[in-house]
Order: structure tokens, then C-alpha cells, then sequence
């Protein structure tokens, strides 16, 4: 306040000294002038400015950080959604549940199919059956025959009615062997395999000069380099019980089996060389007709063991030989040849040496003949399936990997 204010009649127990708001009892002093005095009032005043309202402080801050971590789960949220989502083609996964429905129908297909060959097989079996039994019945009655006629102990009637009983069992069983061969259909011979399995290959067997080309090289011992080197060092009697060389003799079984009747083939096995599996009929034509030679050819094979590389050009070579030209080819191998028209200069044959291999031998081949390759894969040799479903292509042939139970 000013000097020379009035003075209050009591002193407040609240005064300033030297800037310093202090209680003191009895009267207000200041700073070198006792008689100066403060009204209530401006202590009240000045007090009321120095208030700070901390609630509403706490509120504002808890609240910004509440909303910032609102919107920072939000962003994290949907950062998270976008990142792993997954974008879906509806034409492919239309084009993807079309195929499956197409598989199942195929499998169930299969199935009718296989009951029924099932069910003819049956009908066979037992048709066969009533043939031994309609067999053993005509020869107990010409014994019957041939008894009443040396003893004279039956009369006329008698032999006359064994007569007709006999033509008559022999016209039922003429009838039987008919259906019975009707029901083979045209396969030369019969193949039974495990349970009553079937297969439809796709493999066109038609043709007039049909020819086999059996790959019998060493890789034909099993499927991977280790195990090969290793049955090569077993006796020649469990080389050919290798599994895989025995798929491979089945197969050319199985194709002999369901060749056409009344037409020509011929069986040609390659290695480094490659010849007929009968010699003496190198350059020839043998006739499905003639058994003794299918046999002949199909038990040189069985006694034959699998060695040494294998020369695609040379068997293409020998196949070009023939006169005339075969119509039909079927080539079981295992990969890309080893060997070309000339001697390898080199041990070790790679990837890329094989493949100039088989382009070479493609040289020689007539690309007009229909080539169906059956490939039996082997290790370290991947190029070998797109190369000759290549060559099958081309030829207007078809490519098969089957199964290992096949055929």
C-alpha cells in the first residue's frame, strides 16, 4: 500500500517484510518502516493467483495417452491383417476343384471297370472248369465205350446211346473252349498278376511289324548309383533277381502278352552293342503265330544279366535295319545313354555329355514310327524324363513312368 495509509485497528496476522508475506502478533511492520501496513485483502489476492488446478492437469494427460494407444493398437491391428492376408484366384480355385471332381470320377471309373474284369475273370475260371469236368466226363464214357464194345456185354441200344451221350459232351465242350476264347479277346497269351489289379496305359499295341527295344545295361540293376555298383559285385544269379531288371523282363512280358495275333515282331536288347535276344534271328521278323519262338526269345532274356553302358544310337541303328521298316516301337530303358556312335574317350560321362548323346542318336531314328517309351527312372538323371516324353511327342508315340508293381 501507499505511505500514509490508514491504519486498521488490529494488525492482521498475515504482513510483508523485505517481499516476504510472514505472521507476526501485535502490529505490521515492513522492511524499515514499522508503521507500514497491508490490508487483508491483498494477501488474499496474491494467494489465490498462486493456485494450480492438478486435477485437470492428470485428466489431459491420462487421456492423450489413452487415445494415443487407441490409435496405436488400431494401426497395429490392421497392419497385421493386410501383411498376412492371402490374395485367392477364384478362376484357379474354380479350375483346382474342377480337376478334383474329374479325378474322382476317373477313380470311380476305375473301379466299375475293375469289377468287371473281375467278374469276366470269374466267368473264365469257372467256364474253364466246366471244360476239365466235361473233359474227364467224355473220357469216362469212351472207356465205358471201348469196354461194352470189347466184352460185347452191352447191346445195340445200348452202344447207341453212348454214342450220342458222347457226341453231345463233345459239342458242349467245343461250345466252352469257344466262349473261352472269346473272352481272352486277342492276347496272345495269358498274364496273371497279383489279386485282380488291372491297368489302362494309353499304349497303342496295334501295328503289323511291332519291335521291343529292352535297355539291358547296367544301370537296369536298381535305381540309385550306390546299390548298382553293388549288386555288380554280386554272383550273376542275384543280378537278375534285381527288381528293377525284373520289372523290365515283365514289361516286354506284358507287351508280348497283348500283341495282335497274325502280325510280326521282333525283341532287339541294347548295351554298348545290340542284337536280337535270339541271334540267329538278327535283321528278322518273327511271327506272333509261332509261340516257340515268343518262348525262345522271352527265356533268352531271363537268363540274360544287365552290364555295361548303354548305346541308344546303335539300337536305333538296328531298328533302321530292318526290312521292312518297323510300324510300331516300344523302348524300355532307364535314362540317357551312355555310349554314342563312337567310343567314349572319357570314364565319367555328365549330364550334359549325355543329353549330346541322345540328340545324336535321334539322328538316325525314322521320327515317322510311333515311339512309346516306358521309363523306369534312375538317380542322377533328371533330364531323362522331359527328353524322351520329348521323343515320344514328336513320333506321335506315348510316355509311361509306372508304378513300381507294374505290371
Amino acid at each position: 500500500m501507499a505511505a500514509g495509509a490508514r491504519q486498521p485497528e488490529h494488525c492482521p496476522q498475515w504482513a510483508i517484510r523485505n517481499g516476504t508475506v510472514f505472521a507476526e502478533s501485535g502490529r505490521c511492520h515492513f522492511s524499515g518502516q514499522p508503521n507500514l501496513s497491508i490490508h487483508p485483502g491483498a494477501i488474499s489476492r496474491v494467494a489465490k493467483r498462486r493456485e494450480t488446478n492438478i486435477f485437470s492437469l492428470s485428466f489431459l494427460d491420462i487421456m492423450s495417452c489413452g487415445f494415443g494407444a487407441v490409435i496405436l493398437v488400431y494401426i497395429t491391428i490392421n497392419h497385421g491383417t493386410l501383411s498376412s492376408g492371402i490374395q485367392t484366384d477364384p478362376e484357379r480355385f474354380a479350375e483346382v476343384k474342377k480337376i478334383e471332381i474329374e479325378i474322382l470320377a476317373e477313380q470311380e471309373n476305375q473301379v466299375i471297370l475293375r469289377n468287371s474284369l473281375t467278374l469276366v475273370d470269374d466267368a473264365v475260371l469257372t467256364t474253364e472248369q466246366s471244360i476239365r469236368d466235361k473233359l474227364k466226363a467224355i473220357e469216362a464214357l469212351t472207356q465205358q465205350l471201348l469196354e461194352a464194345q470189347s466184352a460185347q456185354s452191352l447191346d445195340t441200344d445200348g452202344i447207341e446211346a453212348l454214342k450220342t451221350a458222347l457226341v453231345k459232351l463233345q459239342a458242349e465242350r467245343d461250345t466252352l473252349t469257344l466262349s473261352v476264347a472269346e473272352a481272352e479277346g486277342n492276347d496272345l497269351r495269358t498274364m496273371v498278376g497279383e489279386g485282380d489289379r488291372q491297368y489302362l496305359t494309353g499304349l497303342n499295341l496295334g501295328g503289323q511289324h511291332i519291335l521291343v527295344l529292352l535297355d539291358v545295361s547296367g544301370s537296369m540293376l536298381d535305381e540309385t548309383l550306390v546299390n548298382i555298383i553293388r549288386r555288380r559285385n554280386l554272383p550273376e544269379a542275384e543280378q537278375r533277381a534285381s527288381e528293377k531288371w525284373q520289372r523290365g523282363l515283365r514289361t516286354v512280358d506284358w507287351i508280348t502278352a497283348n500283341l495282335p495275333r497274325d502280325v510280326q515282331f521282333q525283341i532287339i536288347q541294347f548295351s554298348t552293342t545290340a542284337r536280337s535276344a535270339l541271334p540267329e534271328t538278327n535283321g528278322e521278323w518273327l511271327q506272333t503265330s509261332d509261340t516257340e519262338a515268343l518262348d525262345a526269345s522271352l527265356a533268352a532274356l531271363q537268363a540274360l544279366t544287365p552290364g555295361n553302358g548303354s548305346n541308344l544310337h546303335a539300337a536305333f541303328t538296328a531298328a533302321g535295319a530292318l526290312d521292312p521298316q518297323p510300324d510300331n516301337i516300344f523302348l524300355i530303358t532307364d535314362g540317357l545313354p551312355t555310349q554314342g556312335a563312337t567310343p567314349a574317350k572319357a570314364s565319367l560321362v555328365t549330364a550334359k555329355d549325355r543329353l549330346k548323346l541322345f540328340q545324336s542318336a535321334m539322328s538316325v531314328v525314322n521320327l515317322s514310327i510311333p515311339i512309346n517309351v516306358i521309363l523306369f527312372p534312375m538317380e542322377g538323371d533328371p533330364i531323362a524324363s522331359p527328353s524322351y516324353w520329348r521323343l515320344a511327342q514328336i513320333t506321335g508315340g506315348a510316355f509311361l513312368s509306372p508304378a513300381r508293381d507294374w505290371p
